[in-house]
């Protein structure tokens, strides 16, 4: 491990030692209060790596300004990463363990649980031979995703205030809340913040670059029944379970999650609360083409329809709520942010591919609010669980494109 890596990790460790799981039922914003706690913290360091005006607003985002120190003319930049952690698993009490100088083969993630990587379950290991591997423990997440995003702005300021002979402009740095959730960044304020185009260090492996992504709303689905003794239910009983079932297994088979690649959309359907006086589905459409993804909800509305029809005596309600859409135009139609990018990439020899993420970033509703901002990799791998992994190289290769993005913004 090389010193800037070094420095970068020793964030990271102490980053993901704070717990910001996010809440996607809380009706707060932000939804957890630890990630207030997380934001106020990051502020105070913000201020000893050499960001000016930084404040933490009231909903939990922390901005500052890294100044120019150049009197040439260069937009303003922004750079972004959320603090939260997603819900779906474990992310408190996380222990970084460091695998160093990768071999080709098996990692230990945690022997007692019979927990292990190699590059039969992680292809893209194969590609990171003599590199420095991170995993967390086998009870918790990594939270590379996206306290690494964290910790490679935070050295980016401090690298740069220590070396004055690279130009560069205006930087704003902005951590966000709630990202996991797809809401949070809705409360950002995009016109405050001012800059002129942003990035995300949010993505994944070596390389892939996010400027488009998923059409994507919430759906739940309400299902009020009738319940009455079983042994006198014929001809009166409405089931909610019953019919929540037949509802999910009539959705087609071929618009799901584990049947779709690339950009074909789905239908998730993830979660069933009830019993026999109501039950509610809750699920995710997703979709990359906006005339497909109206399709998919108006195909769940008319597969809603034909279950009233079917359970006359049931009630049953479909509620959409919007998440976010596809940043692809906004990208076409102001290219600056992804010309710098690309020869970014290139100028670090980083072998690159342009890829519609299927899920979506801050990026995405940011960019349909007026601030192109693709999404940068940010070097981890199976984020969302206890097999997320990250290499230290690539993500010293994302900290040097953002470091030549920098530079070459400078006119």
């Amino acid at each position: 491990m090389n010193e800037l890596q070094q420095k970068i990790y020793n964030r990271f460790v102490r980053y993901v030692a704070v717990d910001t799981t996010s809440d996607p039922e809380s009706k707060s914003v932000p939804s957890t209060p630890s990630q207030i706690s997380f934001a106020h913290t990051l502020a105070a360091e913000m201020q000893t790596v050499g960001f000016q005006d930084v404040e933490v607003d009231e909903y939990g985002f922390v901005t500052g300004l890294l100044p120019a120190n150049t009197d040439k003319k260069a937009p303003v930049i922004g750079l972004f990463a959320h603090m939260d952690t997603v819900s779906d698993y474990n992310g408190n009490g996380v222990h970084p363990i460091l695998h160093p100088n990768y071999d080709g083969g098996t990692i230990t993630i945690n022997a007692e649980k019979k927990m292990f990587l190699s590059p039969e379950t992680a292809p893209n290991l194969r590609l990171c031979i003599g590199d420095d591997i991170v995993t967390a423990d086998g009870n918790t997440l990594l939270g590379g995703d996206d306290k690494i995003g964290i910790a490679m702005i935070m050295t980016l300021a401090e690298y740069l205030q220590a070396h004055p002979e690279i130009k560069h402009g205006p930087i704003k740095a902005a951590f966000t809340i709630d990202e996991e959730t797809g809401v949070g960044i809705s409360y950002f304020d995009v016109e405050r913040f001012a800059a002129d185009f942003a990035y995300t260090i949010d993505g994944a492996m070596l390389g892939k670059i996010d400027c488009g992504n998923f059409n994507a709303d919430t759906v739940t689905i309400h299902i009020t029944g009738k319940s009455c003794h079983p042994g006198s239910a014929k001809g009166f009983m409405a089931n909610p379970v019953r019919i929540a079932a037949d509802i999910i297994s009539s959705w087609d088979e071929d618009k799901l999650p584990e049947t779709t690649d690339g950009e074909d959309g789905f239908v998730l359907f993830k979660d069933i609360t009830g019993g026999l006086e109501s039950a509610q589905i809750q699920g995710l459409v997703r979709e990359h083409d906006l005339n497909k993804f109206k399709q998919f909800e108006q195909m769940l509305e008319k597969l809603v329809e034909e279950k009233r029809k079917k359970y006359p005596a049931a009630k049953i309600e479909i509620e959409f709520k919007e998440q976010y859409r596809n940043m692809r135009e906004i990208l076409k139609e102001r290219p600056q942010a992804m010309e710098l990018l690309e020869a970014a990439l290139k100028d670090n020899k980083v072998t690159y591919e342009l890829t519609q993420a299927r899920g979506g970033t801050d990026g995405s509703q940011l960019s349909l609010r007026g601030l192109p901002t693709p999404n940068i990799f940010a070097g981890y791998e199976n984020p969302h669980g206890p097999y997320e992994w990250l290499s230290l190289t690539w993500v010293e290769k994302a900290f040097h494109v953002l470091e030549s993005i920098a530079k070459d913004a400078v006119k």
